[in-house]
């Protein structure tokens, strides 16, 4: 589907025709009939941002479709074979000359063919200076030679990688120095970043790397961004602008100041010995310092005097509080509600069983989202493995039911009865090695009481603990079941016997 709600988000910040085009992945046409559509139907960005692609659609112009322009083959077919491994001038011309045999055209001799390759090639290799504005945008990259560290407690040198950020109006670069280059670090070294301009860019621009750009969902004309990165975009309220791939232009600014911090930063501090991160970066903070302020070669001013007096007042104001890292995971819930992250077992509601969901992690919450709608959020666990976060209503009646099964509950049930029954509830309950284990069996007297009734309850449970001092729920079962009928029938007054069942005397080869 169309972004729709990305195009109008991007229109409401000022930015052209084309580079929304190419951030949303569509056509400057699809962006052009949006943009008159909106206008049309009286749709701004504030009204957009509280919809969805779908109802954005609806609302303009349902089931429209753009066409897709048509390819075209000449010497951007050349340039793409020559890249291959094997393929030269020679074989191309070859299969040229074959192709206009075939149309009954006169091929071109090879110097001749090779002579318009070199000059279509010259035309690409022109450049241009492209100005730049103010507060305009940012390039991040990252170094490509590590600094070092010394694990105080094995000795081992570890690599440090540096994030390095450039304002290509001043030139005004950070630098910070990670462990590694996940997601995790790239989003803090981008939060970090901003602290340290006091500002935010309209636009930014990365490396087309994994942590920027999901490449399983990109292709070479559109670049899907991660989501985590998504959202930090749209928390600052700047537009990301992947660089294309293999085309290190596309971010010059911070491309070339790579080089500069690898010789002012990272060379000047080869010999000397860091046991912590903090230490290096304290290092990297005190020689960046000294980068911002040095004055330019060509230029009597510096990159520090240019970005305190032109560029800091055009930046966008920070938001009132940092993006807080998240990670987005995915997981299908499994058959006791719960779902499995980083080891820890988080609830959402039983009607969800075997649904596929998305998880989104902080550091100190757990949120659950099934097609974009939240329907479960926890306090994130930490420290021992398979802990529970269980939420009460997530479980069905019957296990929510289970909960509330203990001991005192089963007592005041019994005393509620009788004191027999009382007696025989106790007596289940500490005959356990467990309480708990009793549970199932109390459950089943207190079913027998809705069943024969209290009175018949308590009558049973005192026969049974006339011959007992472990009465069983199927004593007071089988009792009831057989000897409800006589104890209706019994006449007032009589006397029960004490005594056990007797056989007779007929069973022990006496006469009567």
């Amino acid at each position: 589907m169309t972004k729709y709600r990305e195009i109008l988000r991007l229109k409401h910040l000022g930015f052209s025709e084309r580079n929304i085009a190419r951030n949303a992945g569509v056509s400057r046409n699809t962006v052009k009939r949006v943009a008159q559509a909106a206008s049309a139907n009286n749709i701004d960005w504030k009204t957009a941002e509280q919809m969805d692609d779908a109802t954005i659609e609806n609302r303009l112009f349902p089931n429209r479709k753009t066409s897709e322009p048509a390819h075209t083959i000449d010497f951007e077919y050349i340039r793409k074979e020559l890249m291959r491994n094997g393929v030269t001038k020679k074989l191309l011309w070859t299969e040229y000359c074959e192709s206009c045999r075939l149309c009954n055209r006169e091929p071109l001799m090879y110097s001749q063919f090779c002579y318009y390759i070199q000059q279509e090639e010259q035309k690409r290799r022109a450049t241009m200076h492209i100005p730049r504005r103010p507060a305009e945008m940012v390039e991040v990259d990252w170094a490509g030679d590590p600094a070092h560290i010394i694990d105080p407690d094995t000795g081992e040198l570890l690599n440090a990688y540096l994030f390095v950020a450039t304002l290509p109006y001043s030139q005004y670069t950070y630098v910070e120095a990670f462990l590694d280059e996940k997601t995790r670090n790239w989003i803090r070294a981008h939060v970090h970043m901003y602290e340290f301009f006091g500002g935010v860019t309209t636009m930014l621009v990365p490396d087309n790397c994994t942590t920027a750009v999901n490449h399983a969902r990109s292709d070479w004309y559109t670049a899907a961004l991660n989501r985590t990165y998504g959202e930090m975009a749209e928390h600052y309220g700047t537009a990301v602008v992947p660089a294309r791939v293999r085309h290190p232009k596309d971010k010059a600014s911070v491309e070339g100041n790579v080089g500069k911090i690898s010789s002012w930063i990272t060379a000047a501090l080869r010999n000397e010995e860091f046991f912590s991160l903090a230490e290096l970066n304290a290092a990297i903070r005190n020689r960046l310092d000294q980068f911002n302020a040095r004055p330019f070669q060509k230029k009597e001013c510096s990159r520090q005097e240019i970005f305190e007096n032109e560029e800091r007042p055009q930046l966008r104001p920070l938001p009132a509080t940092p993006f807080e890292v998240a990670e987005w995971k995915t997981s299908t819930v499994q058959f006791n509600y719960h779902i499995v992250l980083d080891g820890m077992y988080y609830s959402v509601p039983y009607q969800y069983i075997k649904k596929q969901v998305e998880s989104r992690l902080t550091d100190s919450t757990v949120e659950v989202y099934y097609e974009h709608e939240r329907i479960a959020s926890h306090a994130r666990l930490h420290g021992r493995p398979s802990q529970y976060s269980t939420v009460k209503s997530h479980m069905p009646d019957s296990h929510q039911g289970y909960l509330e099964w203990d001991g005192e509950r089963f007592r005041r049930w019994a005393t509620g009865v009788g004191e027999n029954t009382a007696a025989v509830i106790n007596a289940l309950l500490s005959g356990s090695y467990a309480e708990q284990q009793s549970y199932r069996s109390c459950m089943g007297v207190l079913k027998l009481g809705k069943r024969h009734g209290n009175a018949m309850l308590e009558w049973a449970c005192e026969r049974v603990l006339r011959y007992t001092s472990r009465p069983s729920y199927k004593n007071i079962r089988d009792l009831l079941l057989g000897g409800s009928d006589r104890q209706q029938a019994k006449p007032d007054g009589e006397k029960e016997s004490r005594r056990g069942i007797t056989r007779g005397a007929r069973n022990y080869g006496g006469n009567k």
